[in-house]
């Protein structure tokens, strides 16, 4: 099959399978049958509209959703959305999850028993400008362990949700940081067959973007589809 006018597939290997039998859930989620296909209407793709427009000021900076400060080394993650060609993509929904310092979420379900911290939740959104970019201001998270074999323990990672015109147009990813030794035992990052496709999952230091006595910073672009795509979940 060749490509539609316009669009470049994502060259194989580049993107993770459904199943990986060392990433243990997936042999309880992935499909065991050919997926059916389902064409998109128009108002599949154009609607509804997600709520970019309620994005408050303070959202993109989780360091000052609360009353005191969070705990932990303050960073900054900043980037582009980009489509195949190199070109930004305006008007993105982006939206961030993460653990807190200790590698804890403020979730019911996390058991860890790593603190708390009353002033970080661990959330927040943005949306694109003109040039493509996003920013946010954050606590680096921690590793913590998560079951899925003898001794697993997950590398630093922000979690990442991109919306587009639709609720149907949603990529979710992760992004780690450079020079985890935890990035090699990783089952969820190493299920990208194509090491320089998983390699794309990792942040740059940025120094220029560092704000002097306050703040480290990392930059990592985001491309939606075509061979240079960025790994996305199934």
């Amino acid at each position: 099959m060749t490509d539609k006018p316009g669009y470049r597939r994502p060259q194989e290997g580049t993107q993770p399978p459904y199943l990986h039998p060392t990433y243990r859930s997936t042999n309880l989620r992935a499909p065991s049958r050919p997926l059916v296909f389902l064409p998109h209407s128009l108002s599949e793709i154009t609607g509804p509209t997600i709520g970019a427009e309620r994005v408050g000021d303070n959202d993109h900076d989780l360091t000052a959703q609360h009353a005191g400060e969070p705990l932990g080394e303050r960073i900054i993650i900043h980037g582009r959305v980009l489509d195949e060609d190199g070109l930004p993509v305006p008007g993105i929904l982006v939206e961030i999850w993460q653990a807190n310092a200790a590698g804890r979420y403020h979730h019911a379900r996390d058991l860890h028993d790593a603190p708390l911290d009353p002033n970080f939740t661990g959330t927040g959104r943005t949306v694109t400008d003109a040039d493509g970019r996003y920013e946010f201001r954050t606590i680096k998270p921690g590793a913590y362990p998560w079951g899925n074999h003898h001794n697993a323990w997950r590398p630093a990672h922000v979690h990442f949700s991109l919306f587009g015109p639709s609720i149907l147009t949603r990529l979710v990813t992760q992004m780690y940081f450079p020079g985890d030794p935890l990035l090699a035992y990783d089952p969820i990052y190493n299920c990208v067959p194509d090491t320089s496709a998983k390699e794309r999952l990792i942040a740059a230091f940025d120094l220029e973007k560092t704000i002097p006595s306050y703040a480290l910073a990392y930059r990592w672009d985001i491309v939606l589809r075509g061979r240079e795509a960025t790994p996305m979940e199934k």
